[in-house]
């Protein structure tokens, strides 16, 4: 019989266990649009904003066929500031608007389009892909997470990746904090889906108290 951990971590994953790139459209792959499309997405989750509307809003540029970064670097920034409004992203529309144009245009002079030539460049060691990512506009330490934890689903040399959001959600569900115990718990569960699921339960006391529920566990304290 699992034990307690396994089941709440089995329970999560089962009714939480959707990755961000999943929810906003993106099909990954380890090719340069759909990893483009990523890095747009964990900039837009990294503002102080709802989740469904940076969701919302990468659908909405991707609508606009401001999908790769030389459509979004040629895009006059109108387009780009419409595009965000449509997704509901209108707090910070002018400012990520901008950005978008100027990290799109770094990707091109830097890396040729082409995320892969980052992960190249860092040695596909991850506190340097974490340091590189943050020299684009607007991706700070949370945003440069965010893309590290969806990427490991096609960059497998960065799993398992459970940053510190991940591990909170871990603790709000009073789980183990070490990241190989949590993937040991997992079983055959994708690094990237799990650590999804426990940032779901991190910014949302609903989804952990849904798990402990379905896992037939009480609340963890405090």
């Amino acid at each position: 019989m699992a034990g307690r951990d396994e089941r709440v971590v089995r329970a999560l994953v089962d009714a939480h266990g959707r990755t961000y790139a999943q929810e906003a459209g993106i099909r990954l792959k380890d090719t340069p649009r759909p990893l483009y499309r990523l890095l747009v997405l964990a900039h837009l989750l990294s503002a102080r904003i709802r989740g469904s509307i940076a969701v919302a809003t990468a659908r909405a540029l991707h609508e606009a066929g401001l999908r790769d970064p030389r459509r979004m670097s040629g895009a006059d920034r109108q387009e780009r500031v419409d595009a965000l409004g449509r997704g509901g992203y209108r707090r910070y529309d002018e400012r990520t608007a901008t950005q978008l144009g100027d990290g799109a245009r770094l990707l091109i002079e830097r890396w040729g389009g082409d995320l892969r030539r980052l992960r190249e460049e860092a040695g596909g060691e991850v506190p340097e892909l974490h340091r590189l990512l943050q020299e684009f506009p607007g991706v700070g330490p949370a945003g440069a997470g965010i893309f590290l934890r969806e990427v490991q689903r096609v960059w497998p040399g960065t799993a398992p990746y459970l940053d510190a959001k991940a591990l909170q959600g871990a603790r709000r569900l009073g789980l183990p904090q070490e990241p190989d115990r949590l993937v040991a718990l997992a079983g055959r569960t994708e690094p990237a889906v799990l650590a999804a699921a426990l940032v779901r339960a991190a910014i949302d006391a609903d989804v952990a108290g849904d798990a402990l529920g379905r896992a037939g566990s009480p609340p963890a304290p405090g």
